[in-house]
């Protein structure tokens, strides 16, 4: 017999093959979506810093929402707080309601847009949650069903040696690495990009904190 893994595969009982083939296709999702949250949150570190920048530079509120709506792009992150936000400012203020008003139905849109921004960062990481701790014990079982199989297979024959159980272990085994090949990059994507999403999300909540003091003054104006 052939030792290599493909022929392993092949010469493995139906259900080892079926749990090899989930985690090979789980392993496949999992690379997809670690590349995609990879450029997307680079994508928003990237907006966030250009963003505060250009915030905190002398270009005021209504030239930084002008500017925003120009540019052909969707907003993320902190400058879709401050558009969301502001833009519920100036409705509201144009109606020359209480100060107080004012700035509850600005609170309350900017913690939709914040919530909305939290979703999108979290997007997919279940996930990948999912495959590093349920891919090990798939791998498991697939291992555990080859490995009584090849015991049952000794029931037929005179005299159980080392020659005649060491192929069918060998490809049950098979099934427990890929589990954890599926399962090991997987978890570490994981908790890089809840650590990375966790440091975003307290950016924006703390743009959010300061813009809100900015409008408050701005309402109080006179």
């Amino acid at each position: 017999m052939s030792g290599s893994i493909l022929d392993l595969f092949f010469e493995a009982s139906f259900v080892v093959q079926f749990v090899i083939v989930i985690l090979l296709l789980a392993s496949i999702v999992s690379w997809m979506i670690i590349f995609e949250r990879w450029i997307f949150m680079n994508k928003s570190k990237e907006e966030f810093a250009r963003f505060e920048s250009l915030f905190w530079s002398d270009l005021g509120l209504d030239s930084l929402l002008e500017e925003g709506k120009l540019k052909d792009h969707t907003p993320i992150g902190s400058e879709c707080l401050f558009q969301s936000g502001y833009q519920e400012f100036k409705r509201l203020n144009d109606q020359s309601l209480d100060p107080e008003i004012i700035m509850e139905g600005v609170d309350r849109t900017m913690r939709i847009s914040f919530s909305r921004e939290q979703a999108e960062l979290e997007k997919h990481l279940p996930f990948l949650a999912t495959v590093a701790s349920a891919s090990p014990y798939i791998g498991l079982f697939g291992t555990v069903w080859g490995i009584m199989n090849s015991f049952r297979g000794l029931i037929d024959t005179s005299q159980a040696t080392l020659s005649s159980v060491a192929p069918g272990i060998s490809e049950a085994l098979i099934a427990t690495a890929i589990g954890l090949f599926a399962a090991i990059p997987a978890l570490i994507a994981y908790n890089r990009f809840i650590a990375s999403s966790d440091l975003l999300l307290s950016n924006y909540e703390e743009f959010k904190d300061e813009f809100s003091v900015i409008l408050h003054r701005e309402v109080h104006k006179g």
